[in-house]
This record gives structure tokens, sequence and C-alpha cells, in this order.
């Protein structure tokens, strides 16, 4: 196993380990600190990824941006040629499950977005570093679409998951900001 699969094992073990209300009470507070950031107040369209336990709960921030008159979009992966664009997202009953119980949008439903009409992207990951560098899933849909994307990007992350150091390849391209549970973290 190498070091990031074993970073990925690791990082999935230790958020399994929150319990639902300090889960729910964390990506509360995360959700919280993100609307008072500059970067979402400044986002007319929001590209965001549906979550699922342990990463950060989306749902209610895809709720929040729909109340705020935003667009919002989410991303719908290709597995053959490991691309990934991104659709707008206008009710829950756009997604529908994919591989891995992954909710993507249905295309019959919704209509895709190029990048430059994207504003702020929410990256996942599970685990990053102060720097803004992020491990994610190991699919690299995200590598390959931020070495495009001249918007703004924005990590959600729980503390647990902000690491000291993490295997860094020349192709990784840091995100601008991480929001935790106790707000902002930017390097400029």
């Amino acid at each position: 196993m190498n070091k990031k699969q074993l970073i990925r094992q690791e990082m999935k073990q230790q958020l399994a380990q929150l319990a639902r209300p300090e889960y729910e009470d964390k990506s509360y507070q995360i959700a919280t600190s993100l609307y008072q950031d500059v970067l979402w107040k400044k986002a007319k369209t929001i590209g965001i990824t549906i979550s699922r336990p342990p990463e950060v709960d989306t749902m209610q921030i895809i709720r929040k941006g729909w109340e705020e008159g935003k667009r919002v979009v989410v991303p719908k992966c290709f597995p053959k040629d490991k691309k990934m664009t991104f659709r707008t997202l206008s009710r829950f009953s756009e997604l529908e499950s994919v591989y891995y119980g992954l909710f993507e949008p249905i295309e019959t439903q919704t209509e895709e977005v190029v990048p430059e009409q994207i504003d702020l992207i929410v990256v996942p990951g599970l685990a990053f570093t102060m720097e803004g560098f992020r491990l994610g899933f190991g699919g690299g849909y995200y590598d390959r679409y931020l070495s495009h994307f001249k918007g703004d990007t924005i990590a959600l992350a729980f503390l647990e998951q902000i690491r000291p150091d993490l295997p860094i390849e020349p192709h990784d391209i840091p995100v601008a900001k991480i929001i935790s549970e106790w707000g902002n973290t930017t390097w400029d």
C-alpha cells in the first residue's frame, strides 16, 4: 500500500469515529463560516459536490445557495475517460445514484455549465495541508478539472483532516482557503 492509500485509509477510519451529533455540529459550524466568507458572498455560481459522511455535509450548503439566489452546479463524472463536468442543480430530485452510491445530476434534467461560468468551487478532499494541498479520494477528477479552472477555490474540512504534510505531486493544485469548524484559513 502506498503512502496516499495509507493516509486515505487512516483518515476514513478517523472520521468514522465522529459521532453523528458531533458530525452535524461541526458541519453546521463550517457551513456558517462559509456563508460569511467573501468568496461565498461574491459568487453567483458555486460548484459543490453532493457529500456523504464522513465528508462535511453539503446538502445544507446547497439549500442555502438556493435561498440566496445562487446558481448551484454539481459534478458529473465520466469514469471511462476520467473527466468531470458541472451541471446546474435546481432541486434534489434532479439527482440519481451512480457508482459507489454517489449522487450526480441526471443529464436529461440538468444543463452543463462551462468552467468560465463558475465563480467558486468547493473542492472535496480527505486530507489537507496548511498550505491548501489536498489528498482526494483517488480518482483524480478534481486535479484534472482544476488544472484549467480560473475561479476561486475553497475546501471544507474538519480539523482532523488538516495534517502537517501530505505526499505532493507536481500537478497538485492547492485550494486558496480551507474552512474548518474554527473558521477560515488562507494562504497569500
